[in-house]
């Protein structure tokens, strides 16, 4: 069993926007706990945590990192994750293994965009929140003006629990807002006698009986409100704010202080889940109980091998334990369990309800996955990520590159869950998928470093489709006779649009389609071939040949070399050969029938319409709006947001968001972020289709 009591255990991740300082406080934590001769440095490289190379390089965390220390007699497991937005598949992760959520703030900065994504999932993962504003002993900080904006934004439940006694190089010590004692010394930033009756306030909050005793009158102890800050911070009546300066140490202990003492414990926080007949339970987190762990993260290490990180919500487990995984249904044996220390790893024989573990060599786990002990039926909610926006068309640079390129992309996929594999059938490209231009140019980077696959990247092809606006008929006759037996076939074709939405035993009906013997239709792609022969012109056991041959010219296009939908085409009259004629004869003339009639039944390109909701600051929707016009987007509604905010609603061009995330970003400031999902098609305009078939044109004389 584990040498500390699950009260005693704290879990907490770091999170908030890049450059605020989040895994230099951690390097401090760590040393002050007596890990390591001196404390890391991202600046100079010897970080505990940064230790990957490109982390190196660009001076950012790219992963989310555990680590471990004791403190006043808790273990603090702690989790620094990257505080870039293109990272923030990291973050999600990370917020389900903890019962804490440490929002750093840059004082000069502010809250940066990442900071308010970070609350808000925080938020939403129901976690105890703390706000710590970092760098205070910068340049130009208005500490005043950051608290109440802190307020304005995510509420009255964020409160000073104390305050900096100056800023830039007069930051040297931090005053209690809530023991305050003598005199308040002259020229604070922020006086402390200020916050300390909502402080009061927010803390007797969270206890009914205790709050009628205080707005009574009544007198309540300073040991009974101290005992009921971290119960408050709990219920999120109170979040509190500590001021800190990462590079001269100032407000570091406090800090340490106040995740040991008010941080919740895992007794402190219930686990919903579901039983095996859909009903609601609580995961109960004693160590005495069956065993409960969720794969929160995976790391593949070039030494170690693939890395699954757990959460351990319930129970207990030693090594060589047969635990059940409820995605796979199949049983997974526990051998070597490892404790993280950043890079580092130590073994650990046991693991209980609160702990952070690795476990190595269990290739079948992946990040979601639930863990149990055999016989137990539960399941936990689902972790949710953010669906990457942004794609490249990756080849690989070699034949070497070649071998490798899709192993090496599937071990990427399995530890970031914001990046996705997508193989075009249309296009026939390869096309990786994730939340930014640095994200991906990231992953390509550890393609190259880690893996040794090169790649060259494009943009990706659009999946444009084809179609037609008129009906037309007409025949092709297929003839090849070059010694031995020959080729004959005949066939005459009808084609037509077809409207979306239609029932089809109500719409191909002989009242509308003469001679209509029967059908087969594709509601894929709104699509359906018509036997309509009669006097058997052409043989039975040939039509489906002819069927064949129109879906084989289908799908490499008419018009530009796309897909072809929303249309029909009759069979309706041919001709046979009793020598000559076969299905492959058929075929072919079906293939060439339906490109020629396709060809007068004025054919149009289709494009991919998205759903776009696009969440911008207020005083930028002017500028929004208009970029959306150049785009060829239509607006469908806004709603408002807190802070603010306005999420805007439209249908735009999959073509004109390729390039959307560079100017979101430019027009914000960064502040803005999107997501779309696929609509429907709709045609495109005359001029934008002349210059697509001309680019079709090219692309087929070149190959």
């Amino acid at each position: 069993m584990s040498k500390h009591k699950v009260d005693e255990i704290r879990n907490v991740a770091f999170v908030g926007h890049g450059h605020s300082g989040k895994t230099t406080l951690a390097d401090l934590l760590l040393f002050k706990a007596g890990v390591g001769t001196r404390a890391g440095s991202v600046d100079d490289g010897t970080s505990l945590l940064d230790t990957d190379d490109e982390e190196k390089e660009k001076k950012q965390s790219i992963f989310s990192h555990v680590c471990r220390y004791e403190h006043a007699d808790h273990r603090v497991n702690l989790i620094d994750c990257p505080g870039y937005p293109d990272f923030i598949g990291q973050v999600c992760g990370a917020l389900r293994a903890v019962e804490t959520a440490v929002v750093v703030l840059n004082a000069n900065a502010g809250l940066e965009v990442n900071a308010r994504r970070c609350f808000q999932l925080a938020t939403d993962e129901h976690l105890a929140r703390m706000i710590v504003v970092n760098r205070v002993d910068g340049d130009n900080v208005d500490i005043p003006n950051l608290v109440a904006t802190i307020r304005d934004h995510w509420g009255n439940a964020c409160v000073p629990i104390n305050v900096p006694n100056g800023t830039g190089a007069k930051f040297t010590a931090v005053h209690s807002a809530l023991q305050i004692k003598g005199e308040v010394p002259a020229g604070l930033p922020l006086n402390p006698k200020d916050y300390h009756q909502a402080l009061m306030d927010a803390i007797v909050e969270a206890d009914e009986a205790l709050m009628e005793r205080f707005l009574g009158g009544e007198d309540v102890s300073e040991d009974e409100i101290i005992h009921l800050i971290g119960k408050a911070i709990g219920h999120g009546t109170l979040i509190p704010i500590l001021f800190t300066s990462g590079r001269s140490g100032v407000g570091v202990q406090e800090l340490g202080d106040a995740l040991a003492d008010y941080a919740p414990s895992p007794l402190d926080e219930d686990r919903p889940a579901k039983d095996e007949k859909g009903g609601d339970i609580v995961i109960n987190p004693n160590p005495d109980d069956p065993f409960v762990a969720e794969v929160f993260k995976v790391r593949i290490d070039s030494f170690v091998g693939k890395m699954a990180y757990l959460r351990v919500y319930a129970g207990h487990i030693g090594k060589d334990v047969t635990l059940h995984n409820h995605r796979s249904g199949k049983p997974i044996k526990v051998g070597q369990m490892l404790e993280m220390q950043g890079s580092k790893h130590e073994n650990v024989d046991t693991a209980t309800s609160g702990d952070i573990i690795a476990v190595v060599k269990v290739d079948d786990l992946a990040v979601g996955d639930t863990l149990s002990a055999q016989g137990v039926h539960l399941d936990l909610p689902e972790l949710k990520f953010p669906r990457p926006m942004v794609g490249l068309a990756v080849t690989p640079k070699t034949a070497a590159d070649q071998q490798k390129i899709s192993i090496a992309l599937h071990k990427i996929e399995e530890e970031d869950q914001t990046f996705h594999v997508t193989r075009e059938a249309q296009t026939h490209e390869m096309v990786i998928q994730g939340m930014s231009d640095l994200h991906l140019q990231a992953i390509v980077h550890r393609l190259h470093k880690r893996d040794k696959v090169d790649v060259n990247t494009a943009m990706p092809r659009i999946p444009y489709r084809e179609t037609c606006n008129m009906n037309a008929e007409g025949m092709y006759r297929h003839k090849k006779q070059s010694g031995g037996s020959g080729q004959f076939a005949e066939v005459h074709c009808r084609i037509g649009p077809l409207p979306q939405g239609i029932v089809p035993e109500e719409y191909f009906i002989k009242e509308r389609f003469e001679s209509l013997r029967s059908f087969h239709y594709d509601p894929v792609l709104n699509f359906a071939f018509l036997d309509c022969v009669s006097g058997g012109s052409v043989p039975n056991n040939f039509i489906p040949a002819v069927e064949k041959g129109v879906k084989e010219r289908m799908e490499k296009g008419v018009l530009a070399g796309y897909q072809v939908q929303d249309c029909w085409c009759a069979l309706f009259f041919g001709k046979d050969h009793p020598v000559d004629s076969n299905e492959t004869a058929f075929k072919t003339a079906g293939r060439q029938c339906f490109k020629e009639v396709f060809g007068k039944a004025k054919p149009a390109l289709l494009e991919p319409i998205v759903k776009a909701e696009i969440m911008v600051p207020g005083e930028k929707l002017g500028d929004i709006t208009s970029d959306l016009n150049t785009r060829r987007g239509r607006m469908e509604g806004m709603d408002t947001l807190p802070g603010n905010f306005t999420v805007v609603k439209a249908s735009v061009p999959l073509a004109e968001m390729q390039t959307y995330a560079r100017s979101l970003s430019s027009i914000t400031g960064g502040q803005g972020s999107y997501t779309f999902e696929p609509s429907h098609y709709e045609v495109v305009p005359g001029n934008e289709q002349q210059k697509i078939v001309a680019s079709a044109k090219v692309h087929e004389e070149e190959e």
